[in-house]
């Protein structure tokens, strides 16, 4: 592309992680055994691509808090020297999760309390400040005033995302999964008007397009293609990828050509959280299509991302330069 680099929108979260022997059952105790903290939110996307390529210019656009938790996520992007923080607003209290790692099966319980996430909109944004190639926003379905309706687009992220396409950056959307699929198409489709890349996983396409894609936790694949072209349908004009643990798909809507590529097959004990992996996938799908790889390279590069972010425990911590995580892809990749 341009040069310009990337600007990530959204959410900055303080993460607080509790290791525990296991999630109990209400009214249980369970053994706490590590405690860590970390910048999660858009937080871990941004320092995904940092670290996936040294030169690349990001930019952030978000609020935090002015107490220690907003200290806290500021001063760690400023630990990588690419991250331009500039249109980061101190105001109020910062977003939070508390998030609970079981040991046993490796999975994550989160507790989230929005604050900041609930006032940003369109104002905190100085377009001036977040020129870029790629404007991506996240998370749909849990930014309060981004998710209201609008009179003209449909709701306030589908008015970011036109404003942002109108100054000629390429634009992509990243959302949390929600039970109410109802809620979760009423706030998306009209987002995905004006997106260019949409990276979600599968649950979350199944709530959007209204295709079934799961049945008892096995995803239906015979089904993904169809998924793909009705996110075309629905707006999205570059890239429509669906990630899910078996497997990764995307449709390139140009050349109208479904590409899929298989998850890696991780020796016993590599896996120490799984936390942020969705967003070191979408990490290297945004970087291929800012550096014109294609769509089979993207979600090549996006599964070995999420591989590497399995590897250490909080979102971002395991991520390495580009050529270290297709190293680890080509080492793993299933046989």
């Amino acid at each position: 592309m341009g040069g310009k680099g990337i600007t990530v929108a959204g959410t900055l979260i303080c993460d607080n992680y509790y290791m525990v022997d296991t999630y109990p059952k209400q009214g249980h105790l369970t053994n706490i055994r590590g405690v860590e903290r970390g910048v999660g939110g858009i937080g871990n996307l941004i320092m995904d691509l940092a670290k996936l390529d040294e030169n690349l210019s990001l930019k952030v656009s978000a609020v935090v808090g002015t107490g220690s938790n907003g200290r806290f996520v500021l001063n760690t992007l400023k630990t990588l020297p690419n991250i331009n923080i500039d249109n980061v607003t101190t105001e109020g209290s910062t977003s939070m999760t508390i998030a609970m790692e079981a040991n046993d099966n490796k999975q994550r319980t989160f507790f989230y309390l929005p604050a900041a996430s609930d006032i940003y909109d369109e104002s905190y944004i100085d377009w001036d400040k977040v020129e870029a190639d790629i404007f991506h926003l996240e998370y749909l379905l849990l930014l309060k005033k981004v998710d209201e309706e609008d009179p003209v687009y449909g709701t306030h992220g589908a008015k970011i995302l036109h404003d942002a396409k109108k100054r000629g950056m390429k634009t992509s959307i990243d959302i949390v999964s929600e039970e109410n699929f109802e809620r979760m198409r009423k706030v998306v489709r009209p987002a995905l008007k004006y997106t260019d890349y949409c990276i979600i996983n599968e649950v979350e396409a199944e709530g959007i397009t209204g295709i079934s894609l799961t049945a008892n936790e096995t995803l239906l694949e015979q089904n993904v293609p169809r998924a793909l072209e009705e996110l075309e349908r629905l707006g999205v004009s570059e890239w429509a990828v669906i990630h899910s643990p078996p497997c990764s798909f995307g449709l390139d809507v140009r050349t109208k050509e479904i590409k899929s590529v298989s998850s890696l097959k991780l020796p016993e004990g590599y896996i120490k959280s799984t936390t942020g992996a969705g967003d070191a996938f979408c990490s290297g799908v945004l970087y291929s299509a800012y550096k014109g790889f294609g769509l089979e390279h993207a979600l090549q590069l996006g599964t070995g991302c999420a591989a590497c972010s399995l590897s250490d425990i909080g979102g971002w911590a395991g991520l390495r330069p580009y050529k270290d995580v297709m190293k680890e892809y080509l080492l793993y990749i299933a046989p």
